[in-house]
């Protein structure tokens, strides 16, 4: 299964002054890793970035020095460095919220019993920062870092339904809405109706949209500003689960969660 919702550009308006391209450069070439599903060569890596091969080659060499960069033993192609771990762990470690989050995610798991996550929220995508697993799970389910639209995820939804409606329906119909699963609601009218009974009723719950066989149910954690930050999850198996159990059961304390870490 291969994740094909990269991060998205940066937006803000950028001053030429300070910019720097190498710089740029170099990250367009890390980020080409993430959009093939096995190690490319320095020519797939060349054609994928949209730069030339030779300076592709340079920033390769580069970014293997350093770490950031290693190749593949199998096939000699390009695949990301170890070092690259390194940075999450320092952007994780100095982040103020994830500190807190952490430990009402244990408790929330401990109690549950069922897999719990965080995710930051980032406009059109949330990404996980924090995953605690149950008795089952598949590969993708496991990792940190792993990004997903947010009108795919509960999570999302919630954090969308806590932005002014006009704010949030841009989100949604800017973004790349192509299904992750058959179940992904894709209209946006739709998205929209699942993001104000989100509002009503303080969480969000999605039915296999980004894997199937699973329920999620997700509520926002809200800055000192109101605004949504990042969200709990808490997902079970719908082979052990009905929805309305499911909500019944897991809402209330998923509320009680986000409510003790909001501003």
């Amino acid at each position: 299964m291969k994740d094909n919702h990269p991060a998205p550009k940066p937006t803000p308006e950028i001053d030429d002054r300070l910019y720097l391209q190498s710089v740029a450069r170099t990250f367009r070439v890390l980020e080409a890793l993430a959009s093939v599903p096995r190690p490319p060569s320095l020519r797939e890596l060349a054609q994928l970035s949209g730069l030339d091969k030779s300076a592709v080659q340079r920033i390769a060499y580069t970014l293997q020095c350093l770490g950031y960069m290693e190749r593949d033993a199998q096939s000699g192609g390009i695949v990301p460095g170890r070092r690259l771990l390194d940075r999450s762990f320092d952007y994780l470690r100095s982040n103020p919220l994830i500190a807190q989050v952490t430990p009402v995610l244990s408790n929330l798991r401990k109690v549950t019993g069922e897999r719990v996550d965080f995710s930051l929220f980032d406009q059109h995508t949330t990404l996980y920062a924090l995953r605690m697993q149950s008795k089952r799970e598949t590969f993708f389910a496991t990792l940190i870092g792993r990004r997903i639209p947010s009108f795919a995820s509960s999570g999302g939804r919630a954090c969308l339904s806590h932005l002014p409606e006009g704010e949030a329906r841009m989100i949604i119909e800017t973004s790349d809405r192509k299904p992750i699963t058959p179940r992904t609601l894709t209209d946006p009218d739709q998205i929209m109706a699942r993001i104000a009974e989100a509002r009503e009723a303080g969480y969000a719950c999605a039915l296999e949209e980004s894997l199937l066989g699973e329920i999620v149910i997700g509520a926002a954690v809200l800055d000192q500003q109101g605004r949504p930050a990042g969200a709990i999850h808490i997902a079970g198996s719908l082979a052990e689960w009905d929805e309305q159990r499911f909500r019944r059961k897991f809402s209330p304390l998923l509320l009680e969660a986000t409510r003790a870490l909001s501003g």
